[in-house]
C-alpha cells in the first residue's frame, strides 16, 4: 500500500508558475518548499524519485482527467452555445419573468460556498493553473505566484497585485477602477441608456430613488420601508435636477465588464469622497445583450457620493455566480443573503462615514472586490466639454485614462 506524507514547512511557496508547462523536478530541493513523499513498505529511494513517481502516478490517475476533459467539454459547449446567438436577439418579456423565477440566488450562495471550501495543498496547482490557462490569468502579476498559497478559488480570484503593477495615471481626472473590457460609456441624455449594444438600462431604477439627499444628516441606515417609487413614471428632466449639483455640467456614464479571468479587485476611478450606499441573474457581454435592463434587475450595490465636478456614483453589479461582494469600507455590506422578499427588491440603505463629511478615497486606491467576474456602472457629473478616450470594446486596466480632459 502506498502512504502519502507531506514535509510540513513555514512559508508555503510549492509548484511556483513560471510559465513551464511541466515542473522541474531535477533541481535540488530546498528546505522552504514543501515536497509530497511517497514510501512504499520500506524503500530507501531518493525523496526526489519518489516525488516523481508520485508526480506520475496522479497525473495518470483516470478519474481526474476523465473529469478534466468533461468540465473542458462543458465550457466549451457554453461557450459555442452563446457565440451562436443572434447578436440583435432580444429576451421577450415572457423570458425575462423566466429568468426573473430562476433560483439564481441560490446558485450564486452554492457557487459562493464552493469557491470558498479550503482546497488540499497538493491540488492548488493544478486547480489554478488549470483555470488560469483556460481564461488567462496573468500570474505572473500576482504579488505571490506560488499557487499553494491561495487556500480557496476566491482567494486565487481575488489575488493581491504586485507594487505598481498597475500604474495609475498621474494627469486625469478619472481612471479605469477595474480590469476589464469597455461595455458602454458616453453622455446620458435620456432616461434610458446603453446596456450594450442598443440593449437599454433605467437609470431611474438602476440607481433607485434618490433618498440620499433626505436622509443624508439622519443617522439611520438599514432596510427602508416600503416606497411609493415607481421609476418607470419618473420624470427623467427632475430626476435628473435632483443628481446633477452644477448648471453648466452633465451627466456620464461608463459600464466595465470584468471576465473570469481578469483582476477581480476594483480600485477607486476618481479622487472622491462616498456618503451613501444602496444595495438594491448571469451579467455577461452575452447575457446584457439579451435582457433589456439587466442591469435593474441584478442585486447591486451602489456607492453615492461627490467629486470636484459634483454627483458621482460607483455601481458594483453582482453576477449569478458572485459568491459575495465586498467594499473596504462598508462592512455593513452583505450581499446574496438567504432570504428576499417577492417582487420588488428590499432596498437596504447606509449612510456611511460621519454627516456631511463621509468617507474619501484617493484616485487609484482599493475600493473592494468582486468573488468572480461582474461589472461596474459609473454614472457622474462632469463638465459640458468632458470627453472619453475610449472604444467601445477595448480592454482596459485599473488606472488606465478614461477620458481626454486633465483639468
Amino acid at each position: 500500500m502506498m502512504v502519502i506524507h507531506t514535509i510540513r514547512c513555514t512559508v508555503p511557496q510549492c509548484f511556483l508558475l513560471t510559465g513551464q508547462k511541466t515542473f522541474n523536478t531535477t533541481s535540488p530541493l530546498r528546505d522552504d518548499v514543501c515536497y509530497p513523499t511517497a514510501s512504499y513498505g520500506t524503500s530507501t529511494e531518493p525523496l526526489a524519485g519518489r516525488w516523481t513517481r508520485f508526480q506520475r502516478y496522479i497525473s495518470s490517475w483516470r478519474p481526474l482527467r476523465i473529469g478534466a476533459f468533461g468540465l473542458v467539454l462543458v465550457v466549451a459547449a457554453f461557450q459555442w452555445r452563446q457565440r451562436s446567438q443572434p447578436e440583435n436577439q432580444v429576451a421577450k418579456k415572457w423570458e425575462v419573468t423566466c429568468y426573473r423565477m430562476i433560483p439564481l440566488r441560490a446558485s450564486s450562495r452554492a457557487w459562493g460556498w464552493l469557491t470558498n471550501l479550503e482546497l488540499p495543498r497538493m491540488i492548488r496547482p493544478w486547480v489554478y493553473g488549470f483555470y488560469a490557462d483556460m481564461f488567462g490569468c496573468k500570474i505572473h502579476e500576482a504579488e505571490v505566484e506560488d499557487l499553494c498559497y491561495y487556500p480557496s478559488l476566491s482567494d486565487f480570484f481575488c489575488r493581491q497585485l504586485k507594487e505598481n503593477a498597475r500604474p495609475i495615471d498621474p494627469i486625469r481626472s478619472i481612471v479605469s477602477p477595474a480590469d476589464g473590457r469597455i461595455l458602454n460609456f458616453g453622455r446620458v441624455d435620456g432616461c434610458h441608456v446603453d446596456q450594450v449594444k442598443g440593449i437599454k438600462y433605467s437609470i431611474p431604477a438602476f440607481l433607485g430613488e434618490p433618498t440620499w439627499r433626505k436622509i443624508k444628516d439622519s443617522k439611520n441606515s438599514g432596510d427602508t420601508a416600503e416606497s411609493t417609487y415607481d421609476p418607470t413614471k419618473v420624470d427623467w428632466t427632475d430626476y435628473k435636477k435632483q443628481l446633477l449639483q452644477n448648471k453648466d455640467t452633465d451627466l456620464y456614464q461608463c459600464v466595465v465588464y470584468l471576465a473570469p479571468g481578469d483582476y477581480h479587485r476594483f480600485h477607486s476611478p476618481a479622487q472622491w469622497t462616498v456618503n451613501f450606499r444602496r444595495d438594491l441573474l448571469s451579467v455577461s457581454p452575452r447575457i446584457a445583450k439579451w435582457i433589456p435592463d439587466l442591469f435593474s434587475i441584478n442585486e447591486r450595490a451602489v456607492y453615492v457620493g461627490s467629486w470636484k465636478h459634483g454627483f458621482f456614483s460607483f455601481g458594483a453589479v453582482g453576477a449569478t455566480n458572485v459568491g459575495n461582494i465586498r467594499v473596504i469600507c462598508d462592512e455593513s455590506l452583505h450581499t446574496n443573503m438567504p432570504k428576499w422578499p417577492r417582487g420588488q427588491p428590499l432596498q437596504r440603505d447606509a449612510i456611511l462615514g460621519p454627516p456631511d463629511k463621509g468617507i474619501p478615497f484617493k484616485k487609484g486606491e482599493l475600493f473592494g472586490e468582486f468573488r468572480l467576474g461582474s461589472t461596474i456602472v459609473l454614472l457622474f457629473e462632469a463638465p459640458k466639454d468632458f470627453l472619453f478616450d475610449l472604444e467601445k470594446g477595448q480592454k482596459i486596466e485599473v488606472g488606465a485614462a478614461l477620458s481626454k480632459l486633465s483639468k
